[in-house]
């Protein structure tokens, strides 16, 4: 029930916002190119000073000499899903094609920040919510990089794929790698802390206002009746979860019986978290600012979201049972 309530909280953030978003596009409130100018403001503004301020608050020397381990584990994590997402998204979309990589996307990443952030706080502090951001660390790295670029349409302003991966969240990222491993951070004036602050907490809103205005923009039956949709979901919320938690509970076992490596079982409740979220909204935002077909993406995000409310605490339940809870609670 815990796990349930702590789940349910965002979920109804997140429809309340789409809902609004839907009704202001459906009653005409905003005009034509109001989605794009969101998309952009997320692209420029908000993704960039959530990225920045992440990195110089959680990336510095001793934090990931503590967390290496749990840094090493959430890169084997990421290797085994981008291959299969790789793999499984040329059975969805057989020719190369932007459709092909908002599948890529979908199935190599999980809304691990906005959904996965408030359950790991409300079930386990804030201790347990810093080892979750360092296992994040590699998986926020690839988005902002890879996962931006498979997401961006290969006509988009004629760019090559050095310049789709130089794009302002990226850079902000690495930026805030810099500055955290600097210590620069320490230095930054307190209005400009604040102000990012304030920016990067509309990241997720805004995002979500923008899902509701490409939903409105499509027939909302047709988008329900993509079976294609339902399958990723179902990788996404189940298989892909699942593969990936006991690949890295035997990568434990093995590291234990030939290294003598002792790594608790925390690990694999920091890889379900950021894996068996529902599908992100990247894959709404960045088609939508740089012209590409958004509505694949806002399916997806429709029906994950509202079938990960079962799913989250079902399959929590079920890890509890198999390796008790973790972080001593």
């Amino acid at each position: 029930m815990t796990v349930f309530l702590s789940t349910l909280t965002p979920m109804a953030t997140l429809f309340f916002c789409i809902a609004l978003g839907f009704i202001i596009s459906k009653t005409k409130a905003l005009p034509d190119n109001a989605s794009k100018t969101m998309a952009k403001m997320e692209t420029w503004i908000f993704c960039p000073a959530l990225n920045f301020m992440t990195m110089i608050r959680y990336c510095n020397f001793a934090s990931l000499t503590t967390h290496a381990i749990n840094i090493f584990m959430a890169c084997i994590s990421l290797t085994i899903s981008l291959t299969l997402s790789i793999i499984l998204s040329r059975f969805f979309v057989k020719k190369k094609t932007s459709e092909r990589g908002i599948y890529n996307y979908a199935l190599a990443f999980a809304n691990s920040g906005y959904v996965g952030d408030p359950i790991i706080l409300a079930l386990f502090g804030e201790e347990a919510l810093a080892y979750y951001k360092f296992f994040c660390l590699p998986l926020t790295i690839l988005i902002y990089t890879w996962g931006i670029s498979v997401l961006t349409p290969r006509n988009a302003n004629n760019a090559s794929p050095l310049k789709r991966i130089l794009n302002p969240p990226t850079i902000a990222l690495f930026a805030g790698i810099v500055v955290g491993l600097s210590g620069l951070g320490n230095y930054l004036p307190t209005f400009c802390v604040s102000a990012l602050d304030s920016l990067k907490g509309c990241m997720g809103p805004v995002a979500m206002l923008l899902a509701g205005v490409t939903i409105a923009r499509y027939n909302f039956l047709d988008m329900l009746k993509n079976k294609k949709v339902y399958i990723a979901t179902g990788l996404r919320l189940v298989i892909i979860p699942t593969i990936l938690v006991a690949s890295l509970f035997a990568v434990k076992t093995l590291l234990l019986s030939l290294l003598n490596i002792t790594i608790g079982n925390e690990v694999l409740f920091l890889c379900f978290f950021a894996t068996a979220t529902p599908l992100g909204l990247n894959t709404i935002v960045f088609p939508e600012a740089y012209g590409g077909n958004p509505e694949t993406g806002a399916s997806m995000a429709m029906i994950s979201h509202t079938l990960c409310v079962i799913s989250i605490p079902l399959m929590y339940a079920l890890m509890v049972g198999i390796f008790g809870r973790p972080f001593n609670v």
